[in-house]
């Protein structure tokens, strides 16, 4: 920092220069500290992640395709890779659930921040009156399960039914039974995909996904025996959301859980989540370490 203040009285470099060098100087700070936070195996997986409109129709599936996309901004900006498992498009607009996997060193450890209820207030461009909208939508985060992690599936426990694909895809998806859906019967789980051409790739990506569901499953009973804490399953409405994303009459995202807020709703909308989830993992640490020091 010195040197680069020296550069700048002889005018070397610029003040923007320097200001420049230092946010770029930070940011790898930041990047170091996340990682050093990130400390659990599976946090350096890729991520897998499933967004669910909540009740609304076109409005909430509007939403459902805004959190897609910022998700998808977010991961381009980390120079990770986007990878659609499976997409359902919605009637009039947006989409009735989609899929996908983000891979990228530490993908699931960072995006595991952003499970819960999104919240977005707007003024709908699909009603004719221009009437404020609230609309919800879920976030599901999973660990994809890679060669060093085994998760024991016996055939004998799964349901595997095909059908036909829906929405767009062409004629050859549309006129084959290529889309699967399987069901885990001892818990329930069902998952499902139709985006690929054929019956096969889909079935794999249904037994990636479902996989990573029961991966993440273990995880969460682990949480529970060791340390009690009690998950939050909430409905998608109201009292529930995790973040509420504000267009009128102003704009602010404001996170529920850390209190951080940001007044530029389009920045985060265009993948600037960093500070968002930077502030959540590091309140879990402090809520982690009151917790040790109660017990």
């Amino acid at each position: 920092v010195e040197v680069l203040l020296e550069f700048a009285e002889t005018e070397e470099t610029t003040l923007e220069e320097v200001e420049k060098e230092l946010d770029d100087y930070q940011s790898i700070v930041e990047e170091v500290e996340l990682k050093m936070i990130l400390g659990k195996k599976e946090d350096t997986q890729n991520a897998i992640i499933a967004i669910h409109p909540g009740a609304g129709g076109t409005e909430s599936q509007d939403w459902a395709q805004m959190l897609y996309r910022m998700y998808s901004r977010w991961a381009e900006k980390q120079d990770f890779k986007v990878d659609l498992i499976d997409m359902q498009p919605g009637d009039e607009a947006g989409i009735k659930d989609v899929t996908f996997e983000i891979q990228g060193d530490y993908a699931y450890g960072l995006a595991k921040a952003e499970v819960g209820v999104h919240r977005m207030v707007r003024i709908s461009p699909f009603d004719a009156n221009n009437r404020r909208h609230t609309s919800f939508a879920s976030v599901f985060v999973y660990p994809s399960v890679n060669d060093e992690i085994e998760v024991e599936i016996s055939p004998t426990d799964l349901r595997i039914d095909t059908y036909r694909a829906s929405g767009a895809g062409g004629q050859h998806v549309n006129k084959t039974d290529s889309a699967v859906r399987i069901t885990h019967i001892p818990t329930g789980i069902v998952v499902q995909c139709q985006n690929e051409r054929s019956q096969h790739k889909n079935k794999n990506q249904a037994m990636k996904i479902l996989k990573a569901r029961l991966y993440q499953a273990e995880l969460e009973k682990e949480k529970e025996k060791n340390k009690g804490l009690e998950e939050q399953k909430k409905d998608i409405g109201w009292g529930s959301q995790i973040r509420s994303y504000v267009f009128h009459p102003y704009n602010m995202v404001k996170d529920h859980r850390t209190k951080k807020e940001s007044g530029n709703t389009q920045a985060v909308m265009d993948g600037n989540l960093n500070s968002f989830i930077r502030a959540f993992l590091l309140s879990n640490i402090v809520e982690n370490s009151a917790e040790t020091v109660k017990d």
